[in-house]
């Protein structure tokens, strides 16, 4: 977590560091990625970073939490415009998360974080879609899905229902990007699993 006196900083001073560090995460991994890279494109002083962050991780699951808190407002935003349909909300979260055209940075650096995938990465880019769902923070989501469209009896098997989607989406997302394969085509495999999980896997036996 940054210290504080990042959150100190000028507008136009943080986000040049933000725009540096952002820059250098798309380059390479975090394991591979140079602070004094991120030093040089920002244009301050070695001791400088310190008194901003721990370290490079410290910088890295910054981004990461803020593209999160971004996912979140989208996925918010998404289940008011689609009245609480959960798999066109979602379906529109990976669809925005592979373009990103309008920011060539941001989508580097979700590519790059997307072929790097580890535990703590995967967890920490879908806080926003799988916390546990006794945390009121998530009320407004939950509150916002349409239940009567999903056989779901509680807040409990809700909380699993998204654990399954986030699954689903990050198998997606990251096929996708590896494979290097088109918005169309990534849409089209990706919205054919929702599908099946939306009418279920099993036959009736009646």
């Amino acid at each position: 977590m940054p210290k504080a006196t990042f959150y100190n900083l000028k507008e136009e001073k943080r986000q040049i560091l933000i725009d540096a560090a952002k820059q250098e995460f798309s380059r390479v991994s975090l394991y591979e990625a140079s602070i004094s890279n991120i030093l040089k494109t920002a244009g301050i002083p070695r001791g400088s970073f310190y008194q901003y962050f721990e370290d490079k991780e410290d910088a890295f699951f910054y981004l990461l939490n803020e593209h999160a808190k971004e996912r979140h407002e989208c996925l918010v935003s998404n289940l008011k415009k689609f009245e609480g349909d959960l798999f066109k909300a979602i379906s529109e979260i990976f669809r925005s998360t592979l373009e990103h055209s309008e920011d060539k940075g941001q989508r580097d650096f979700i590519r790059n974080v997307l072929l790097n995938m580890n535990y703590k990465i995967e967890n920490t880019f879908s806080q926003y879609l799988s916390e546990d769902v006794a945390n009121e923070r998530y009320d407004d989501i939950y509150d916002l899905v349409n239940a009567e469209q999903l056989n779901v009896s509680s807040r409990k098997e809700m909380f699993h229902v998204m654990q399954i989607l986030t699954a689903v989406t990050f198998h997606n997302l990251i096929h996708s990007v590896s494979n290097n394969l088109s918005v169309s085509a990534a849409m089209k495999k990706y919205e054919t699993e929702l599908k099946l999980l939306q009418s279920g896997l099993m036959r009736s036996s009646s």
